[in-house]
């Protein structure tokens, strides 16, 4: 059996001015102690103009800051959003294999198309054909 822990980064109201600040470095905080403990696996997800729900739009940021911190914990992008006008898959392979390179292969990946109209609207992006661009 394996174990692991997931992110999506809610940060219900009200909001301070270090509330996000917070939020992440607690994160990368357990995440650290997730890998001394010998946890498997920490996944982090992609969601954009959720204001309450996740505050997680850059995940392969927060997956790289948290390879620095870690030396055996896999890292996971559970998912990333890859209809083109959100991420390109051309750049989402770029920022992958990146982020691999420098965690020395921790790297597990997941692709999606998105879920919500708010997301998917904020980049132009039908509801009716994310499936056929993912």
């Amino acid at each position: 059996m394996k174990f692991g822990i997931f992110y999506e980064h809610q940060l219900p109201r009200p909001w301070g001015p270090d509330s996000e600040y917070r939020l992440l470095q607690d994160s990368l905080t357990q995440i650290e102690l997730a890998d001394r403990l010998g946890y498997d696996y920490a996944w982090e997800v992609e969601h954009h103009f959720l204001e309450e729900y996740s505050h997680s739009s850059a995940p392969e940021v927060f997956l790289a800051a948290a390879s620095q911190r870690t030396s055996r914990i896999r890292l996971g992008h559970g998912i990333i959003q890859v209809p083109p006008a959100v991420n390109h898959p051309a750049r989402v392979a770029e920022r992958v294999a990146t982020l691999d390179l420098i965690s020395g292969g921790r790297v597990e990946l997941g692709t999606g198309e998105g879920g919500s109209q708010m997301e998917l609207g904020g980049f132009g992006v039908d509801r009716a054909e994310k499936r056929a661009q993912w």
